[in-house]
């Protein structure tokens, strides 16, 4: 079918010199969609009576974490360490590491806290206990441990109804000398949904299995203060979260086309997009070439399991409205090959060398960590501002 949207040379694109001077590609962040995602998704789980920390893996930045967090100190969550000394740098006091702990970081955990930082690590073993139990001695620091729980079956963590190593692992550090704070559970098999009853019902099997570990913890006589759940899906459709203390979510406050996939967010919710500028085309072929290959998209094609493949990105104008089924179709290192999507109608907009174009991205963690800071967009479109981010471990 022939689409109505009109063609690139029939819209009208936002004038603003402060983009146009920018070297391509480059990474574009509307902040008022980031306030508004956050602002959306605290009213939710305030409303369900828990508490919110944001996970900062995707942003890596702090000054889309003051937007994030609740209060300057946090809380927060990170995926690295480096991100947790950037963070403890920019004044966030109140944070968990939020990938099982290797014995040998433990120091760097260590050196962290000595700022003043309340950093919690997470662990699932005999093995890490152990680990942990011996650096709280030699530094006469209880460190602050959540164990991790099996949501269902996605990757890491303890089987909620495993009793005994939930009990083994919680006696072997409160008796080694670190501070048994909770336990933590990812319902990562919620990425492969998308209707809303399945992630409804994700979401619940999450809480269950939190209650069930906690409560197992308790009635061996062990603390678990903390009850924490979290993936952008579960956290979306959440309808009870009775016995849980807080959501972790993270890639919500910028979207993806992924998210979009399960329905986590709408496609206009999307506020990142890669900058990038036409240098040539393939007409036979009905390709326009793009500065924009998979060092600055990433090879994510996460959506190519999903009900409606995107390719490597969704095509815009500078306005951010998509272009009628067009996409990043192939990409090379630093090109992008654009063309519509297979079977469409619709009519491959007038796109001249020197063009400039913005893409959607697949996942969000994965397209930022290709770049070293946002051009920030204002409430009028414009590049107002820089907003540095880190990458690392």
């Amino acid at each position: 079918m022939q689409s109505n949207e009109p063609g690139n040379a029939e819209r009208t694109q936002p004038a603003d010199p402060a983009r146009d001077g920018l070297q391509t590609p480059c990474l574009l962040l509307d902040a008022a969609k980031v306030r508004a995602n956050v602002d959306r998704m605290r009213a939710h789980l305030t409303g369900l009576g828990v508490a919110f920390r944001p996970h900062l893996k995707t942003a890596k930045s702090l000054d889309v974490a003051r937007i994030a967090m609740t209060a300057p100190e946090g809380p927060a969550m990170v995926s690295t360490l480096r991100e947790a000394e950037y963070f403890a740098e920019g004044g966030v006091r109140d944070m968990i590491y939020g990938v099982g702990i290797a014995p040998a970081k433990l120091d760097r955990v260590a050196a962290i806290r000595a700022r003043g930082v309340d950093l919690a690590v997470i662990l699932d073993s005999l093995e890490q206990a152990d680990a942990v139990a011996a650096q709280a001695r030699a530094a006469g620091d209880a460190l602050p441990v959540l164990i991790e729980v099996d949501a269902d079956g996605h990757r890491s963590g303890v089987a909620p109804d495993d009793t005994a190593t939930l009990v083994a692992i919680g006696r072997r550090l409160t008796e080694g000398g670190a501070a048994l704070r909770g336990v933590l559970l990812h319902a990562g098999d919620s990425y492969a949904l998308s209707d809303p009853a399945a992630l409804a019902d994700a979401a619940e099997a999450e809480r269950r299995a939190a209650v069930r570990a906690a409560d197992a913890l308790r009635g061996a006589g062990l603390p678990c203060p903390v009850v924490s759940i979290g993936s952008t899906p579960t956290a979306r459709f959440a309808r009870d979260l009775t016995g849980v203390t807080e959501v972790r979510a993270g890639v919500f406050m910028f979207g993806d086309l992924y998210q979009a996939g399960t329905g986590a967010v709408a496609v206009a919710d999307i506020a990142l997009s890669v900058l990038a500028t036409v240098i040539g085309h393939q007409r036979a072929k009905g390709w326009i070439i793009v500065d924009a290959g998979w060092m600055a998209l990433s090879r994510d094609r996460g959506t190519a399991k999903q009900a409606v493949d995107q390719g490597y990105g969704v095509v815009c104008d500078l306005a951010g409205q998509a272009y009628p089924d067009l996409l990043v179709a192939d990409a090379n290192q630093e090109h992008g090959i654009v063309a519509l999507r297979r079977g469409s109608g619709a009519r491959l907009p007038d796109l001249p060398v020197g063009s400039r174009i913005r893409i959607l991205p697949n996942h969000a963690c994965a397209t930022g960590a290709q770049h070293e800071c946002y051009h920030v967009l204002d409430e009028a479109g414009r590049v107002s501002g820089v907003w540095p981010r880190i990458n690392g471990w």
